[in-house]
């Protein structure tokens, strides 16, 4: 068989210990790979590469299109881009794939017949990173849901589903809060699954979703989520599968893939010889299925599942009176590498005949462009004085074209006019400027109430015009409006 390039990084911690054992099992079991080494993480950040990875290792990444990355620490302290995120971003890695699996008895759990597959959106949401400071009290962080990147991630749920035999996808948002953004995801997530007849479909709010998780996972088949409810629902799903730490995850985009644990570098683990890599591990399994090793991939999965039956464990999952050797990393390596061409005899059997790996293509949509008007403008102002009606009766009076005064809002309460007393307001205040009749304006409009907020001695910290598309408000109400 050609060997397949890939490109391998190491990492910190306990990075560079569980991939020299991973790769060392991976090719005992006749893996064709051809390995490229790229250097990123820690040393990268403090050589004053805030990326933390260097330029021509993008050049190995665009050779290979495949990356096998051990986990990597982030130093503390700003201006320190999460590695992760960036990789990502750039290759756009828009799938985020984590088995959530139960191996009852032989690692603990109160969930024996769990099997969760967790496919989160990889790209945008709150990880888009795009936060500011505006006032003495106030910091945001700007919350991004797109619907190609929508699409994109629940119709690859939906493939997923369908050629791994899965019967049912899950959607897990918070739309009853967040309208307009969650909203959208649910809405698409609706629109998407109907071309599917035979999956069973499924939406949860997010909070009550997490709770039978946590409760009641074997309820679950796959599951679809935004980026931040799917990065702390996978961690949690691994955890009460077993443990993190035998988790291994696939980032998919079109055209390149990485693979990796869900969990961390642990420093305070490193260099001792007791790190498990069965999440790497199970991250390189997914990696040989994409890369069409599947058989190769089949073998090693099984050969851990026989050592997990055989009581061979590290430190994290060992358990007086069921496991029978406490193994170090590289001892449980060699027992896995023992135990290839083996299979389990209690565990279920793992096959990839059938799996398709990065033959799961999604289509995007065409979309006619929507009408959209200007009807109105949130300025946002740092005013340090708590008084609602203060600034209320100083700001009403202003208007434009057909932008008048609409009411003041605080962390996105009405506080004027009509506010209650008892409401508690920071130094962060959005005064919004709009046509009851949704009639529409301009933008010099806009920049005219902006002028005359800036003009009465207000500090104008940002501004957010109000739209409808296709006669529809696209825009949310105050709490309490």
């Amino acid at each position: 068989m050609t060997k397949r390039p890939i490109t391998v990084a190491y990492g910190d911690g306990i990075g560079p210990e569980i991939m020299e054992a991973t790769l060392r099992i991976i090719q005992a079991a006749g893996a064709a790979i051809e390995i490229e080494t790229i250097e990123i993480g820690e040393k990268v950040y403090l050589q004053g590469n805030t990326a933390g990875i260097k330029p021509e290792a993008w050049d190995s990444l665009r050779r290979t299109r495949v990356f096998l990355k051990a986990p990597i620490t982030t130093p503390q302290g700003g201006g320190f881009k999460s590695l992760n995120v960036t990789t990502r971003k750039m290759l756009g890695l828009f799938a985020n794939v984590r088995p959530c699996n139960s191996y009852y008895p032989f690692v603990k759990t109160k969930h024996p017949t769990m099997d969760v597959v967790i496919v989160r959106e990889n790209e945008e949401d709150l990880y888009a990173g795009i936060e500011h400071q505006q006032t003495d009290e106030v910091v945001q962080c700007l919350k991004l849901i797109s619907r190609p990147g929508t699409e994109k991630i629940i119709r690859y749920a939906f493939e997923y589903a369908r050629q791994y035999g899965r019967k049912k996808v899950t959607c897990f948002t918070k739309d009853n809060i967040m309208k307009l953004t969650d909203g959208l995801f649910h809405k698409i997530f609706d629109q998407i699954g109907a071309e599917y007849p035979e999956l069973e479909k499924e939406h949860w709010i997010v909070d009550i979703g997490a709770a039978k998780l946590a409760d009641t996972p074997e309820v679950f088949d796959v599951i679809v989520m935004p980026n931040l409810y799917g990065d702390i629902l996978s961690d949690v799903a691994a955890q009460i599968a077993g443990s993190v730490g035998l988790a291994g995850s696939a980032n998919i985009g079109d055209g390149f893939a990485m693979f990796e644990a869900i969990h961390g570098s642990a420093p305070r683990r490193a260099g001792q010889n007791l790190a498990n890599p069965s999440g790497l591990l199970l991250g390189a399994v997914q990696m040989l299925v994409h890369i069409g090793q599947g058989d190769v991939a089949e073998k090693v999965h099984n050969a851990w599942l026989r050592t997990l039956e055989d009581g061979v464990h590290t430190y994290d999952i060992y358990e007086e009176g069921k496991s029978r050797q406490k193994a170090g990393t590289r001892e449980f390596a060699d027992a896995v590498i023992a135990r290839l061409g083996q299979k389990p005899a209690q565990l279920k059997e793992v096959s990839y005949a059938n799996a398709v790996g990065k033959t799961i293509q999604v289509k995007l949509t065409e979309h006619k462009p929507a009408k959209k008007e200007l009807v109105g403008v949130d300025v946002f102002v740092h005013w340090p004085s708590r008084d609602a009606n203060k600034i209320g009766e100083a700001v009403k009076s202003f208007k434009a074209g057909n932008m008048e005064f609409s009411m003041i809002t605080n962390r996105g309460v009405k506080v004027y006019p009509n506010g209650m007393p008892e409401t508690f307001c920071t130094d962060h205040w959005r005064c919004r400027y709009k046509n009851e009749a949704m009639k529409p304006s301009t933008y010099a409009d806009a920049m005219a109430i902006m002028k005359q907020v800036s003009d009465a001695g207000f500090d104008v910290i940002k501004t957010e015009n109000l739209y409808t598309f296709d006669g529809v408000p696209a825009f949310s109400l105050g709490q309490g409006q």
